[in-house]
């Protein structure tokens, strides 16, 4: 067996999933870091924004979106801090390095979602038939210009995450996708009522709910993501095939008998086992597993590290069919 935990510098170029040539994992989480802390800033500045308005406009949907955006600032310090925590080397307690941090925080940030779901959904019911004044026409001005902000941070999110293959990133990047649409059905709600007059009014609790809504399935859809991370599945099966076809490419390499690929953080650890002709000597079938090894982390800026299984070429075909015979 060859272990590659330790990437080569000679290597450290490669090809991600979706990532460009000549990337590097410091460059994703570099990358990835400067995403989130775009939209911490962004979130706290309308999240401050909103609840201003809120309060003073004296809307509650625009409270409760403010909520939701104050609460994506609280997640994005979080998400900054997993990314930074991922990258700490590897030592003896965690030989595999600390990149689970990203799906843990992935896991903390959905439960704070949902808990700020519950918390919005309550006061909205609770506050339904209050009666109070009409919010001021500024107060539409700040939830369309959320809406817009908001999906443009979607976007940009959207393309950070599918480059470094961050799934927290592109959490996030859905994140922003819900909030804008949170914020549009603040702006239809409060619409209706600078329009529609007093008997409108229930409009504004109305906008709150939706927005409780969306806020508890975004955490919901999040936390099971995180969870179905955190139980090592196998990668997606593109990025698969590519690893597979690479590995066989290499001279020596006769078949690729096994192959899993589990992700961790925005990168993936490969084992791998490889068929090389039974007559060979020890040395020479160990220089092939560390030419897979050495081409694969080169190739793939997202993998880790790469443990490789050599197996006699013709013996799994002759297990399969022994197999067979005593089926029979």
């Amino acid at each position: 067996m060859s272990d590659a935990s330790n990437r080569p510098d000679s290597h450290s170029a490669g090809v991600s999933p979706g990532s460009p040539e000549h990337a590097t994992p410091e460059g994703h989480y570099r990358e990835a870091m400067l995403a989130t802390a775009v939209g911490l800033t962004a979130n706290f500045a309308v999240g401050l924004v909103k609840l201003a308005g809120g309060i003073f406009g004296q809307s509650f949907a625009l409270i409760a979106d403010a909520i939701n955006s104050l609460g994506d600032t609280v997640a994005s310090v979080v998400t900054i801090a997993a990314l930074w925590f991922a990258q700490v080397p590897p030592d003896d307690e965690h030989p595999y390095g600390h990149t689970r941090a990203e799906s843990v925080a992935a896991l903390f940030i959905a439960l704070l979602i949902i808990a700020s779901g519950f918390f919005v959904s309550w006061e909205a019911v609770m506050r339904l038939g209050d009666e109070h004044v009409i919010p001021p026409i500024w107060t539409l001005w700040i939830a369309g210009g959320n809406v817009v902000v908001k999906e443009a941070l979607f976007w940009f999110n959207r393309h950070v995450g599918q480059r470094t293959g961050s799934s927290a990133i592109l959490a996030n990047a859905w994140d922003h996708r819900t909030d804008a649409l949170c914020s549009l059905a603040v702006l239809v709600g409060l619409g209706f009522i600078f329009f529609g007059g007093p008997r409108w009014i229930w409009a504004d609790e109305l906008a709150a709910l939706v927005v409780a809504v969306v806020i508890l399935v975004s955490g919901l859809r999040l936390l099971l993501n995180s969870m179905h991370e955190l139980l090592d599945p196998q990668a997606d099966e593109d990025f698969v095939r590519e690893i597979r076809a690479a590995a066989a490419a290499v001279p020596g390499v006769l078949a690729v008998e096994k192959l899993w690929v589990r992700k961790t953080g925005i990168e993936y650890l490969v084992d791998i086992h490889i068929q090389v002709d039974p007559d060979m000597t020890v040395a020479t079938g160990h220089r092939i597993s560390h030419a897979v090894r050495d081409h694969l982390v080169a190739r793939f800026a997202a993998v880790r590290a790469v443990l490789v299984h050599l197996e006699p070429f013709g013996e799994s075909q002759e297990r399969t069919a022994e197999g067979d015979a005593v089926r029979e």
